[in-house]
């Protein structure tokens, strides 16, 4: 099943609320929320308070997307504050599987996360404990960015892996997703997409979101 997962990176927080309930009028099924620490990453974005405020503002998943350093520190709180799916870089985890396990022991969807240059292979030994498995296809740190067409093997390499052993991840994709890219990355393997500046980068959040799952939509019914 593809679903849409609106990222609020780009969303105008003054309005977020608002911003959110156009992106779910537009058939959102998750929403994306990057955190981000300005050490692991060279931004700073939200924590838990917002989280908090935001679970009030929609019934749909939280997928809180820790690009942070020591996550480890910060799960009970994310956790507490209403996340519903939380996922780690294997780059900031020296003990990936513990901390896999840690977001498992809350009852919270598990996912992990490479970036582009991290190879698949990484995650050999944690892919049958994960719920999802997201590829970053652009460097992590800032919305807007051009999509990497080179992530698109990794989608390839993890449905591959999936079948072969018979897990049950699903495979999530972050980071240049419109409707230049959409095609590409659901024929890939892409199931989850997060979006930010195509959803809430210009015009409306709703009609955004309506086109790009449709164009998602239209290219797994043509995937070969």
């Amino acid at each position: 099943m593809i679903e849409l997962a609106p990222s609020i990176l780009s969303a105008d927080f003054a309005h977020l609320a608002e911003q959110v309930e156009l992106a779910v009028a537009g058939g959102a099924g998750v929403i994306h929320v990057d955190v981000m620490d300005g050490h692991f990453v060279p931004n700073i974005t939200i924590g838990p308070p917002v989280v908090k405020s935001l679970r009030k503002a929609t019934r749909l998943p939280l997928d809180c997307h820790l690009m942070i350093e020591n996550p480890d520190q910060y799960i009970a709180d994310f956790v507490e504050a209403g996340a519903d799916w939380i996922s780690v870089h294997q780059e900031a985890c020296r003990h990936l599987d513990r901390t896999l396990n840690l977001i498992k022991s809350h009852g919270r969807r598990v996912g992990v996360v490479i970036n582009p240059a991290t190879p698949v292979e990484t995650l050999s030994e944690v892919l049958g404990i994960v719920d999802y498995v997201l590829v970053m296809s652009v460097n992590p740190g800032f919305g807007g960015q051009k999509f990497i067409p080179g992530s698109l093997h990794k989608m390839r390499k993890l449905a591959e892996i999936r079948a072969a052993r018979g897990y049950a991840y699903r495979i999530e994709v972050d980071g240049g997703v419109g409707l230049d890219t959409v095609g590409d990355v659901v024929r890939a393997g892409a199931e989850i997409l997060v979006a930010g500046n195509a959803v809430f980068g210009k015009g409306d959040a709703k009609e955004n979101a309506s086109g790009l799952l449709e164009a998602a939509r239209s290219a797994a019914l043509l995937k070969v």
